[in-house]
């Protein structure tokens, strides 16, 4: 039997693991046969070549080793009810205490009196006397003998492990009885002319040396061939996905650019394209004239003018016969470009509807009719765009906004509205880091709409504390004296809401003092308010009838008021990056020049302090996203929807993403010249390949 099928043995039979172990391990760590404990790398590594001696130990210092003999172990009531075992350790120069809080009976029975042992663990110091709890315990006699490396392994676990005896050294001895039983000889997943090219170390080395580093070294090379592998593969299947989209699902090939897109384009454009916006549409050109299936992610900052390259993506779809929609997650942003594509539609006597929960039935029959009839050229809507009654006449192109709010399966009902597919455009304003992008969406194409057009002044961001705030009042009577409009935003968090919801009144009531009628008017909207309320205070304000809006983030996607030229942001600390950078966006879209101001508390956390710094000194997405990236980790930076994406056994994608350019540089080569992987050199690539397919991994659920 070869290793790489041993790995397929379930981990009950790997000697020492057994049924009840075999149970924790797949509840705790997911690991079910041998090949998952293989892949359980180390989180660190800790030195084992120096031991202690008792008289030597500091308080705290990381973990130590010490020879010693237990000579005796009692059992200690410290609260009413509740126990320690307490055995006492001496070596030649003192004694100290070993203690447990759990697991008694067991551990009671296998502690060893009188014989030389090797602890391990943390120390601390308690009335003048060291004590070790939980300490990792080994005969001398065995210590010495142990397949050990200068570096030990720390390895994942859980507090439920620990309870049950599963300590790192249990798992450590697991580790060494898999590559006994294996003999460690595993398959090799990568072509050698690969592995010369990057001087990668083999498959076999690798895996021993990431769990029993002989050296700092060669830990570095097994850490990079294992990286290198697993990004490899995974930009492997992305890529080969893309071209088998293009290859197997057909698209509409809008063959002609015709009288609508020319006739807007010399006669209706509300202002000069920027290059990054002509290129992003010849892009799209490209795509929807070939017979493939376009699936295209444009990304671009708050207000780098999205919404005229989506509407004339539209213009290519009708040109060429076919109807046009938009999805957005909100009513309030699908309202937001209703009332944009309206304008431009009017000119071109196009027939726009929109379709939210809140359209009338009557209206509804209408859409749906001139729908079916081809009547309808443009829908926009939410998620209302996806029931069944919805049907289209010929849908050519799809575009969802903001698609990470959507669910995969609410987006593939999109794509069963058509024979053949529409083509697809998914929108987003949240910048997503390049390292991110190849992986979440490496199987879209990608257009980035990089610069924001001419007389556009970046926005002054400045970060000031609560003591600051009569200056910042004055400051705000001036701007509305110039006739500008100001935003103050309170944070809305779930847990807290009912304390937000009183944060956002006792504002509203003092800057309601500090700004009375009949000088001022005041606007409020929050998550509280009925939708006709919400957007009658919206319309207030839009028609410049208020001067402030007070609001919580219900307003950080989907508002555009040119006029609004402040940005205030209460406890801008318990903000995300992210959300300083979209609300930030909701000021500056007009010629006057925008200010926004971060107000926080005085005591700031290291990383409120970086976000706090970040917006100040830059107005850049892609900055801001990386910064963002790092501090939150790729889980949460995609929201609960997509956390768990990027479940990667070793590679990091903030830390490693050299590594990742490297892997979708030798992916993409590949895929180039050999898609099939037919060529003899390819048979290694082909068969881990073809494994992947076959697990159906999460990436193939992937956008």
């Amino acid at each position: 039997m070869s290793s790489n099928n041993l790995l397929l043995t379930p981990i009950e039979y790997l000697k020492g693991v057994g049924p009840s172990r075999g149970e924790l391990l797949r509840k705790e760590l997911g690991i079910h046969k041998y090949g998952d404990l293989l892949n359980l790398y180390p989180n660190r590594y800790i030195d084992r070549t120096r031991y202690y001696k008792i008289n030597q130990l500091q308080n705290n210092i990381a973990e130590v080793q010490i020879i010693g003999k237990i000579i005796n172990v009692k059992t200690v009531e410290f609260a009413k009810g509740r126990k320690r075992l307490v055995a006492t350790f001496v070596d030649e120069t003192g004694q100290m205490e070993l203690v447990w809080f759990q697991g008694h009976k067991w551990i009671r029975e296998s502690l060893k009196i009188n014989e030389v042992i090797v602890v391990f663990g943390k120390c601390s110091s308690f009335n003048g006397v060291y004590n070790m709890p939980h300490p990792e315990i080994e005969l001398w006699s065995e210590h010495q003998q142990s397949l050990r490396s200068a570096m030990q392994a720390v390895y994942p676990s859980t507090e439920t492990l620990t309870n049950r005896g599963i300590s790192n050294r249990v798992i450590n001895k697991m580790m060494q009885q898999l590559f006994i039983e294996t003999q460690a000889l595993f398959s090799e997943t990568l072509p050698d002319y690969l592995m010369q090219e990057l001087k990668l170390i083999p498959k076999n080395a690798a895996l021993f040396n990431i769990h029993f580093p002989k050296s700092a070294n060669a830990l570095a090379k097994a850490q990079f061939r294992l990286k290198f592998e697993e990004l490899f593969f995974i930009q492997l299947q992305l890529i080969m996905k893309n071209l088998i989209q293009k290859h197997k699902i057909k698209g509409h090939p809008f063959s002609k650019v015709g009288a609508l897109f020319n006739d807007f384009y010399q006669n209706h454009l509300p202002f000069e394209l920027t290059n990054a916006q002509k290129r992003v549409i010849k892009e799209i050109r490209t795509d929807m004239g070939s017979n493939a299936q376009m699936n295209r992610l444009l990304q671009g900052d708050v207000g780098s003018g999205k919404t005229i390259v989506a509407f004339m993506s539209m213009l290519l779809a009708i040109d060429n016969g076919f109807q046009a929609c938009l999805m957005a997650p909100t009513e309030i942003l699908a309202n937001q470009h209703f009332l944009g594509l309206s304008e431009l539609s009017n000119k071109l006597n196009i027939n726009i509807k929109i379709l939210t929960g809140s359209t009338k039935t009557s209206e509804r029959k209408i859409i749906h009719k001139e729908l079916e009839n081809g009547n309808l050229q443009i829908l926009i809507g939410t998620h209302a765009l996806l029931e069944d009654k919805v049907k289209f006449h010929n849908i050519g192109l799809a575009i969802i906004d903001e698609q990470h709010r959507f669910g995969v399966e609410q987006r593939s009902k999109l794509w069963k509205k058509n024979a053949i597919p529409p083509h697809i455009l998914v929108m987003t304003a949240t910048p997503i880091p390049r390292t991110l992008a190849m992986s979440l969406y490496g199987d879209l194409d990608i257009s980035v709409i990089d610069e924001l057009p001419p007389g556009r002044k970046p926005i002054q961001t400045v970060h000031r504390y609560d003591s600051n705030r009569l200056k910042i009042w004055k400051f705000i009577r001036d701007e509305i004296a110039l006739g500008r409009q100001i935003y103050i935003v309170y944070p809305l968090i779930q847990e807290s809401e009912k304390m937000d919801y009183k944060d956002l009144m006792d504002g509203y009531e003092s800057i309601s003092r500090d700004f009375p009628l009949p000088q001022y008017a005041i606007s409020i909207v929050h998550g509280k308010m009925k939708p006709a309320d919400k957007d009658a205070e919206m319309k207030r304000f839009a028609e410049r009838k208020t001067n402030i809006m007070v609001a919580t983030t219900v307003i950080e996607v989907g508002v555009n008021v040119p006029n609004a030229s402040v940005m205030i942001i209460e406890s801008a600390e318990r903000f995300g990056l992210s959300q300083l950078h979209q609300l930030r966006g909701r000021v500056g879209r007009g010629a006057e020049q925008s200010y926004c101001i971060l107000i926080t508390d005085h005591k700031l956390s290291s990383d409120s302090k970086t976000r706090m710094e970040t917006m100040v000194r830059t107005n850049d997405g892609f900055e801001i996203a990386e910064v963002d990236l790092k501090l939150r980790g790729p889980g949460n930076f995609m929201g609960t929807q997509q956390s768990g994406v990027l479940n990667l056994q070793i590679a990091d994608i903030v830390k490693d993403k050299e590594v990742l350019s490297v892997a979708r540089a030798y992916a993409m080569q590949i895929v180039n010249s050999d898609m099939g992987l037919q060529k003899p050199e390819h048979a290694v690539l082909k068969a881990v390949y073809m494994e992947l397919t076959k697990k159906k991994n999460i990436w193939n659920y992937i956008s």
